[in-house]
């Protein structure tokens, strides 16, 4: 298995990954990015994401998406806005992989921390995390506008 940067061309599996989340996560109806506003925003004039991906024999099966988050009590911090491994492959350490080169690049950036979201009945990834001692919070909700409600204002 190779962990490497993601390029460019890898953006069509990895929305195919992100899809394949959505479903998962019983939310498809929600993935509603185009490829092309996919690859601008990691790979365009104004990159805002880097990713991660794990391949096997030059198929794409997992990948993590981070972007840099300003807390304002901690300051630069990593965001772990996806880790998605393909369903065939769970449970094969590929995860492992990926948050591990992730811990990696945290450290290496300087970051000081790493936040992301679970669901809270997604037991298999909570399970994941808790390996890692992750501090997993109760009592935030989240709040959102999308791009129609934006639009009211």
């Amino acid at each position: 298995m190779n962990i490497r940067i993601a390029k460019k061309e890898d953006c069509p599996r990895l929305m195919e990954l992100v899809n394949e989340l959505a479903v998962y996560e019983k939310a498809p109806e929600e993935v509603t990015v185009t490829l092309q506003e996919f690859e601008d925003a990691g790979f365009g004039d104004k990159p805002v994401w880097k990713a991660f991906v794990a391949e096997i024999d030059g198929l794409i099966v997992g990948f993590a998406v981070y972007y840099i988050r300003y807390s304002t009590w901690k300051g630069n911090r990593m965001y772990l806005e996806d880790l998605i491994v393909t369903e065939s492959m769970r449970g094969k350490k590929v995860g492992k992989l990926l948050f591990d080169r992730l811990i990696a690049e945290a450290k290496e950036l300087g970051f000081n921390g790493m936040t992301w979201q679970v669901l809270d009945w997604n037991e298999p990834a909570i399970n994941f995390y808790n390996k890692y001692d992750a501090s997993i919070e109760a009592g935030w909700l989240n709040a959102s506008l999308s791009k129609e409600q934006l639009l009211k204002f």
